[in-house]
């Protein structure tokens, strides 16, 4: 499988597993749902900021929509945000709240020389 096709399979397990909907998806980052469908289709290339707006969503890091390997993958699912019964304002800050966090333990570990 080549990168493209594993980028494409991982944003729709990842939605898929966190219970979005490809509208959800889009709300969220402003953008038409018609792209996500593209994005899924691999008709248009995901474009690095929305990767980026992706995967401070789900709760995990760009690197991870990489990942070919199917236990590192279940162990990224296990650990993703789920969206049941959240609102788009809900969903804007739990990512947000996510990135600060994802920084702080970046920052953290480089402070620690690790």
């Amino acid at each position: 499988m080549d990168v493209k096709q594993i980028i494409i399979s991982n944003l729709k397990a990842y939605r898929q597993k966190l219970g979005y909907t490809q509208e959800d998806l889009a709300k969220v980052i402003g953008i038409d749902r018609t792209l996500i469908s593209h994005y899924e289709n691999g008709t248009r290339e995901i474009t690095l900021v929305h990767l980026n707006k992706f995967a401070d969503l789900f709760g995990i890091e760009t690197e991870d929509f990489l990942v070919n390997n199917s236990s590192e993958k279940k162990a990224n699912l296990a650990f993703a945000f789920r969206s049941d019964g959240m609102e788009k304002e809900d969903l804007s800050s739990i990512a947000e709240f996510q990135k600060i966090v994802k920084n702080y333990i970046k920052m953290t570990t480089l402070a620690k020389g690790e």
